[in-house]
C-alpha cells in the first residue's frame, strides 16, 4: 500500500511523457509523408508511433489507475477491448519494427543487391503489410474476448487474477498452447527478419566506416548521406526493443517461477513492457534533424 502512490506515479508520467513524445512523432512523420517525399519510412515510423500511443494507452492507464486504487470503471466490455488492445498492439510494435528494418536495409543497400528483389518500395506495399499486421495480431488474440471478464460480473475465487479489474476465466490447455504456440512463431520470424536486416545494415555501415577513414587519410571531404544516418538511428531503436524485450522474458520467468509473490508488487515487467514505447519516440526525435526543427517551430 506504501508502494502504491509511487507506483501510480511513476506509472502516470511514463505513460503522459510516452504518450506525448509518440503523438509528436505520430503527426510529423505523417505531415513529412503527406507534403514532401512520399518515403515509405515515414509511414513506417508513423505507424510504430501510433502503435505505441495504443500501448501506452490500453497498459499504462490501466495501471495507473490500479495503483492508486480507484474504484473499478471497467465492465465485461471495456475489459476485453483495453487487454485485447493491449496484446494486440505488443504484437504490431514487434512486426512494425522488423518491417522498419528491413525497409531501412533495402534502402541502403547496393542496386544489384538480392535486398533490392523485396517489394516494399512504395507506400502501396508499406500500407498492404502494416493492414496484414493488424489482421495477423487480432487473430492471434482471438481468443482473449471469450475468457476475460470484469471482477463484477464473476466469483473471484474461480479466475485467475490479471490486474484488479479484470480477470481471466480458465481456459483448456489446448486453446492456451495454441495460441502460446502461435505467439512464439510470429516473435520468432519476426525476430528472425530483424536480426537479418540488422546484421546486414552493420556490416554496409563498416563498409562504409572504412570507406570514410580512407577519405580522411586521402584529406577529401566527405559527408556520410542520410539514408546512413537513418539506418544508424533504425539500428539504435532495434538495440533499445530488443533489450526491453528480452529483459522482459528474463525478468517474468524469474518472477512466474522464483518470486511470484513480489509480481504484483513490483510491476517491473509491465515497467519493461512500456519502457520502449516511452524512449523510442525521443530517440527519433533526437536522432532526427526534421522532428527537432518541427519541434522547435511549434514552440
Amino acid at each position: 500500500m506504501v508502494l502504491d502512490p509511487v507506483k501510480g506515479t511513476v506509472f502516470f508520467c511514463l505513460t503522459g511523457l510516452g504518450t506525448m513524445g509518440n503523438i509528436l512523432v505520430f503527426v510529423s512523420y505523417m505531415h513529412m509523408f503527406q507534403n514532401t517525399e512520399k518515403k515509405p519510412i515515414h509511414l513506417i515510423l508513423a505507424h510504430l508511433a501510433l502503435t505505441n500511443i495504443i500501448m501506452l494507452l490500453s497498459k499504462g492507464m490501466p495501471k495507473t489507475i490500479e495503483a492508486f486504487n480507484f474504484g473499478n470503471f471497467l465492465d465485461d466490455t471495456s475489459c476485453k477491448v483495453v487487454v485485447y488492445l493491449a496484446r494486440a498492439s505488443r504484437g504490431l510494435c514487434i512486426c512494425t519494427s522488423s518491417l522498419l528494418t528491413v525497409v531501412q536495409a533495402i534502402t541502403i543497400s547496393p542496386r544489384h543487391s538480392r535486398w533490392q528483389r523485396l517489394t516494399l518500395k512504395t507506400p502501396q506495399h508499406i500500407v498492404s503489410s502494416l493492414l496484414f499486421f493488424w489482421i495477423l495480431n487480432f487473430l492471434i488474440s482471438m481468443n482473449l474476448p471469450y475468457y476475460i471478464k470484469s471482477i463484477n460480473s464473476v466469483n473471484v475465487t474461480q479466475v485467475r487474477k490479471s490486474g484488479n479489474y479484470c480477470y481471466f476465466l480458465p481456459e483448456s490447455w489446448i486453446t492456451r498452447w495454441i495460441f502460446l504456440i502461435l505467439m512464439v512463431l510470429r516473435d520468432a520470424v519476426f525476430q528472425g527478419a530483424m536480426g537479418g536486416a540488422s546484421g546486414y545494415m552493420v556490416s554496409l555501415l563498416h563498409k562504409h566506416h572504412q570507406h570514410v577513414l580512407y577519405l580522411q587519410k586521402a584529406k577529401l571531404l566527405y559527408r556520410t548521406p542520410p539514408e546512413l544516418r537513418a539506418a544508424q538511428s533504425v539500428l539504435l531503436l532495434m538495440f533499445c526493443f530488443l533489450s526491453f524485450y528480452w529483459a522482459d522474458c528474463f525478468i517474468s520467468l524469474i518472477f512466474t517461477f522464483f518470486l511470484e509473490n513480489y509480481s504484483k508488487i513490483l510491476y517491473v515487467p509491465e515497467f519493461l513492457t512500456l519502457g520502449y514505447a516511452v524512449i523510442s519516440p525521443f530517440i527519433l526525435i533526437q536522432r532526427d534533424g526534421h522532428l527537432t526543427t518541427k519541434y522547435c517551430h511549434t514552440q
